[in-house]
C-alpha cells in the first residue's frame, strides 16, 4: 500500500494539481443538476471549512516539521508582513480614489471601500499552495500562506469591524452579524500547528522521515490538500458568469446605469488585483533582487503570490458589509485570468529561481 501511495504522490503535487480546478467546475455543474444547486452550495461551504480546519493546518505542520526555523525564516516572515500590509494599504487608497471618481454616495462609498479592501486578499491557501510542492519554495510559501491568513481572518475583519462601528455612530448602517467565532480564531488556530511543529523539531530534532511508513502515509494525506483545494476553487466558479456577455461587461465601459456601477466596481477590483498590485510588487521585487537584498526563492514566491486570484473565502466576510455580488464576480474573473499566468510563472520560475 505504501509503495502504491508513493507512486501516486508525484501526480498530486505541483502543476499536476491544477487540472482539479476544471474537474471541480465540471463535476459541480453535474452535481447541481442531479441534486440541486442550493444543496451543492451548502455542501461546498462545509468542504471549504474542512479544508481550512483539517487539511491546511496539517499540511503546514508537516512542512514546518522538516524545517530548521532560523534567522532566514524570521526575516522572510517580517518581509511578508510588510508586503501584505503595503498591498492592503494600496487597496485602501485605490478604493478611496475610485469612489471619489465615481461620485458614489456616502453609504455606497463606504461599502465600496470595504469591498475593495477585502478583495485584495489572495488565494494563498488554495491556488498558491501549488508552490508547496517545490522543495526550494515550500517553507517560504507556507510562511506567506500563514501570514496571509492572519491578514484575511484577523487584521482585515478587525479593520472592517472598526469601520462599521464608525458607521453605526453616524447612524448610516445597520448592526451586523460579526464574523463567526470559528473564523475569528482561524489564524491563531493555524499558527498553533506551525509553531508547535517548529517547536517539536527544535526540541527533538525529528524529521518526517523518522516516522517511517506512518510519515509517508501522513505526507500523502496532507498532499491531498492542494488538489482538494483546487477542486473547491473550480466548484466556486458559476457557469453563468462565463457567458460572452459577462466578459463584455467586464471590459466594456458604459455610463449612467445601475448595472454599470456594479461592473465598474468589478472592473476596478480586477484592475487593482491583476494589473496594478502585481506591477508595483514586481518593480519593487526586481529592484531588491538585482541589488542582492532579496533572495531568488523569496522573489519567486512574492511575485507569484502578488498575481494569485482573489480568494473565494472573502465571501465569509460579507457580514461586515462588503458587496456579495461584486466579490463573487471578482473572484470568478481573477481566477479565470490569473490561473494560466500562475501556471506559466511557476514553470518558468522553477527553472530560473530554484
Amino acid at each position: 500500500m505504501i509503495e502504491t501511495l508513493q507512486n501516486i504522490y508525484p501526480y498530486i503535487i505541483g502543476l499536476y494539481t491544477l487540472p482539479w480546478i476544471l474537474i471541480g467546475f465540471i463535476l459541480t455543474i453535474i452535481f447541481s443538476k442531479l441534486f440541486g444547486e442550493e444543496k451543492i452550495i451548502k455542501s461546498m461551504k462545509k468542504i471549504g471549512l474542512i479544508l481550512l480546519y483539517v487539511f491546511v493546518p496539517l499540511l503546514l505542520f508537516r512542512i514546518f516539521l522538516d524545517v530548521d526555523f532560523g534567522q532566514n525564516e524570521i526575516l522572510f516572515s517580517l518581509t511578508c508582513f510588510i508586503i501584505l500590509a503595503l498591498m492592503y494599504l494600496l487597496a485602501y487608497y485605490y478604493a478611496i480614489y475610485q469612489a471619489q471618481k465615481q461620485h458614489l454616495t456616502e453609504n455606497n462609498k463606504k461599502q465600496y471601500i470595504k469591498t475593495v479592501l477585502t478583495n485584495q486578499g489572495r488565494s494563498s491557501a488554495f491556488i498558491g499552495g501549488a508552490m508547496l510542492a517545490i522543495p526550494e519554495w515550500r517553507v517560504i510559501a507556507a510562511i506567506y500562506m500563514s501570514i496571509g491568513a492572519i491578514f484575511l481572518f484577523a487584521i482585515i475583519p478587525f479593520i472592517l469591524s472598526h469601520l462599521h462601528k464608525k458607521e453605526q455612530i453616524n447612524k448610516t448602517s445597520k448592526k451586523i452579524n460579526a464574523l463567526p467565532w470559528y473564523l475569528k480564531i482561524y489564524p491563531w488556530y493555524l499558527l498553533i500547528f506551525a509553531i508547535s511543529s517548529v517547536a517539536i523539531h527544535a526540541k527533538t530534532g525529528v524529521y518526517l522521515n523518522n516516522f517511517g511508513d506512518s510519515g509517508k502515509l501522513f505526507k500523502f494525506f496532507t498532499a491531498l490538500t492542494i488538489p482538494a483545494a483546487l477542486y473547491y476553487v473550480g466548484a466556486s466558479i458559476h457557469p453563468s458568469d462565463l457567458k460572452k456577455g459577462e466578459l463584455k461587461k467586464l471590459f466594456t465601459r458604459k455610463h449612467n446605469t445601475k448595472k454599470t456601477d456594479h461592473w465598474t466596481s468589478v472592473r476596478n477590483i480586477f484592475t487593482l488585483t491583476v494589473l496594478i498590485t502585481p506591477f508595483i510588487t514586481i518593480i519593487i521585487a526586481v529592484t531588491l533582487l538585482i541589488t542582492n537584498i532579496l533572495e531568488k526563492e523569496w522573489f519567486a514566491v512574492i511575485v507569484i503570490n502578488s498575481i494569485l486570484p482573489i480568494t473565494s473565502t472573502n465571501m465569509f466576510l460579507i457580514p461586515y458589509g462588503i458587496d456579495k455580488k461584486i466579490t463573487a464576480h471578482a473572484v470568478t474573473w481573477t481566477t479565470i485570468f490569473c490561473v494560466p499566468i500562475i501556471v506559466i510563472l511557476i514553470t518558468v520560475f522553477k527553472i530560473y529561481f530554484t
